[in-house]
């Protein structure tokens, strides 16, 4: 049964939406689509893209508009993609440059038809980012890229700051939930990623209210910490149509505080906890904040 959406969230969306309307926000559209860019907060329905635009934020979504593979969650639209975009590194440094944007926020569509899932180009636009921006960070949020090692080194060769992949929720609900994607194959990437380079911070991300328990939560964040993640984001699932899977609930904003003390408590360096949370929400903070805490741990 699907559980009716409480006023307060309704409230906090509908902020987020009406921000959408200011010259800001408009401005930043404007930007994208000169660009014939994709961001994350567009195709997946983001509810904090009037917020993040308001603030000059983004997060691109390189590689197309076409995913892959089929997860039960997901707003992005799946299908048979285009080929890779050989322009698109640079218009997003140019991007990057016009926004005077200091940590940047990349991710992608699923795309298994690729033979490296597309590695090569997220490092393409890493560097082109830098190369035009000195001193600009970079985040991947990455794909599985089937925990291939070598594809993973692709990425982390362009030296980002974190290396992101989200496991999205419990092991309990993944086949269910991720369709084509494994919940150990999440953490071996992640695995991977620290054992090649033990210095950049590595991220994770989970969903709430697809059903899962809060003991499951808490042995999922074990297994996260376990993998040497680094730093954590917990938010609400907001399902985007009536095809996709149904809100099973709505934690209560003290849910998400004890999650983010247990986070803490259990050696996560950052962890970003809140029903409108996503995975890159405000990503330069946290990171900061994480770089800051290790530096005062000293």
């Amino acid at each position: 049964m699907t559980a009716q959406i409480p006023q307060w969230l309704k409230d906090l969306v509908g902020q987020n939406k009406a921000a959408l309307r200011s010259q800001t926000a408009l401005n930043a559209q404007h930007s994208l689509d000169k660009g014939a860019l994709h961001t994350v907060c567009v195709e997946a329905k983001c509810p904090n893209r009037g917020e993040c635009f308001n603030c000059g934020d983004a997060t691109f979504m390189i590689l197309g508009d076409t995913c892959t593979r089929n997860c039960r969650f997901c707003a992005v639209h799946k299908g048979r993609p285009g080929a890779v975009d050989g322009g698109e590194a640079q218009r997003i440094a140019q991007t990057v440059k016009d926004w005077n944007l200091r940590y940047v926020v990349l991710t992608s569509p699923t795309r298994d038809d690729l033979p490296d899932g597309g590695a090569a180009h997220f490092a393409a636009v890493m560097r082109a980012i830098t190369a035009l921006n000195p001193g600009v960070l970079c985040e991947p949020l990455i794909p599985d890229f089937m925990a291939r090692p070598a594809d993973v080194q692709t990425v982390l060769d362009a030296k980002p700051a974190v290396l992101a992949h989200n496991i999205e929720t419990v092991e309990a609900l993944s086949k269910e939930i991720r369709g084509g994607a494994d919940y150990r194959r999440s953490l071996k990437v992640l695995q991977t990623a620290k054992k090649i380079n033990p210095a950049v911070l590595t991220k994770s991300g989970i969903m709430v209210g697809l059903g899962e328990t809060d003991e499951q939560i808490k042995s999922t964040l074990q297994d996260l910490r376990q993998s040497g993640v680094d730093l954590l984001t917990i938010g609400q699932y907001l399902s985007p149509s009536a095809q996709h899977h149904p809100v099973m609930r709505y934690p209560l904003p003290e849910e998400y505080r004890r999650w983010e003390e247990y986070a803490l408590s259990i050696g996560f360096k950052g962890a970003a906890c809140g029903p409108l949370v996503r995975s890159s929400y405000r990503a330069g903070a946290l990171y900061r904040r994480a770089v800051s805490a290790c530096l005062n741990a000293k």
